[in-house]
């Protein structure tokens, strides 16, 4: 029997698992006579959305909204206000003035990534549970201070890798995964061929009244303004993000870890850089290969913004290999293709058309992720309720976001990697150790593990 498959019956026995299984028979909340109380920082199409799932599967008062656009904000509270009229409800610009005003239970944050780290802290320390959209953090050692925090002030954090609540992965992973039909596993591949790399040059340009830009990019480098970084511009840079590993990569990498049990990688290398699309200002890779090594698995992703997909059926997925069969998954259906004359399985996702009819109705939903994220949703309520880690808890969360951006660093360094997550150093390597934390714009100030 091989390492890897004790490894995952290990950790299958940790509860965050157990939970996961629930996600085709979601958590019923509990009917408090007072709602939860609770915040969104950053209203933008994401957090909207996070926030619109929420409503639905459970009574909640939602009693403050925080963004540094004026007019996103407003339009965020009409929504909010047509979907249900909310009688507490405040506008802030500060999230810290909404954190002390509002006093949430809840909070969900779903500005760009160099915000989630100081926001996610503030919000914990604040006394609320905490829905944080990934990647959690925009550099490792931010990522081990919101995980520190977290089980300091023993917080409920769910993170937004919502493919380990999708039901037809849920399903894939029960049927076929922990069913043994794929044998002894050795090999995953992870991929993203979607055009989403920027190829724009806009002018730089007046900053418009209704935004505040210094506040927007906060402790990030300040870039000349050069247009509303909202939705997509703002992930053409590394300043703010970290690039299509930690936007597109992370959710694929993330699931393959849930399905297998694994936990930090052994090593992680990779390539790449920008090869085709360079006619823009956009600094992130619009092509990279990295792996992730386990002992006797190998976790294989590659990006190209330019070409088509290897596999057009696939053109954002994984596949699990195993001696015994193949599994493949995306965000809309599984297939699984047995070695030799085998039955193949196939499964789609669940829409709820029907259950939810709003959904059809809202601007800018992701229909086919709106199942998943209500089930991430019940689940993250369940654990609050019950005092239990949930199935994306901020650890899992940590391991996913750190391992792409450890990736990041090793294209930038040319050379393997080894995170030693007890000590928080690249094994053996002062100069890579220095990147694990990047610099704060002043007067913003960097958090640590150990002085939250």
């Amino acid at each position: 029997m091989s390492k890897h498959i004790i490894h995952r019956r290990e950790f299958l026995r940790d509860s965050s698992i157990l939970l996961a299984m629930s996600a085709l028979h979601p958590y019923i909340p509990n009917i408090s006579p007072t709602p939860k109380r609770v915040a969104l920082i950053g209203t933008g199409w994401y957090g909207k959305s996070d926030l619109f799932r929420l409503m639905q599967v459970a009574p909640v008062d939602v009693v403050g909204l925080c963004d540094v656009d004026a007019h996103q904000l407003k339009q965020a509270a009409t929504m909010i206000n047509a979907r249900k009229p909310q009688k507490n409800l405040v506008c802030f610009s500060d999230y810290r003035e909404l954190l002390k005003q509002t006093k949430p239970d809840i909070v969900l944050i779903g500005t760009p990534d160099h915000w989630h780290a100081l926001q996610a802290i503030d919000a914990m320390k604040a006394g609320a549970d905490l829905y944080l959209q990934k990647p959690i953090s925009r550099d490792v050692m931010e990522g081990e201070a919101i995980l520190a925090t977290a089980r300091k002030y023993n917080r409920t954090v769910q993170v937004g890798t919502q493919r380990r609540s999708t039901p037809h992965l849920v399903e894939a992973k029960e049927k076929i995964v922990d069913a043994g039909l794929l044998g002894n596993i050795h090999h995953a591949e992870m991929c993203c061929y979607y055009h989403m790399h920027s190829n724009a040059n806009p002018p730089v340009q007046r900053v418009p009244d209704f935004f505040d830009y210094d506040m927007w990019t906060g402790p990030a480098p300040l870039r000349p303004y050069d247009g509303l970084p909202h939705r997509g511009w703002w992930r053409a840079f590394m300043e703010y993000g970290n690039g299509i590993m930690g936007d597109m990569c992370i959710h694929m990498f993330d699931a393959v870890r849930w399905m297998l049990g694994l936990g930090w990688p052994k090593s992680i290398s990779s390539n790449g850089g920008i090869y085709v699309d360079n006619k823009g200002k956009s600094n992130i890779a619009d092509t990279q290969n990295a792996v992730f090594a386990y002992d006797g698995i190998e976790c294989v992703w590659q990006h190209r913004t330019w070409g088509n997909p290897a596999d057009p059926d696939y053109p954002w997925a994984f596949k699990i290999y195993g001696d015994k069969g193949t599994l493949s998954c995306d965000v809309w259906k599984y297939d699984f293709t047995p070695v030799g004359d085998g039955k193949k399985l196939h499964g789609d996702l669940l829409w709820e058309k029907e259950k939810y009819p709003e959904d059809l109705t809202e601007p800018d939903i992701e229909l086919h992720v709106a199942s998943a994220t209500r089930r991430h949703m019940l689940n993250f309520l369940e654990a609050i309720d019950k005092g239990i880690r949930p199935v994306a808890d901020i650890e899992q969360g940590h391991i996913s976001t750190a391992s792409c951006i450890i990736a990041n660093l090793a294209m930038q360094l040319q050379r393997p990697l080894s995170y030693d997550p007890v000590k928080r150093i690249i094994t053996g390597d002062e100069e890579a150790t220095k990147l694990l934390q990047r610099q704060y714009r002043p007067p913003w100030q960097h958090p640590f593990p150990w002085n939250v």
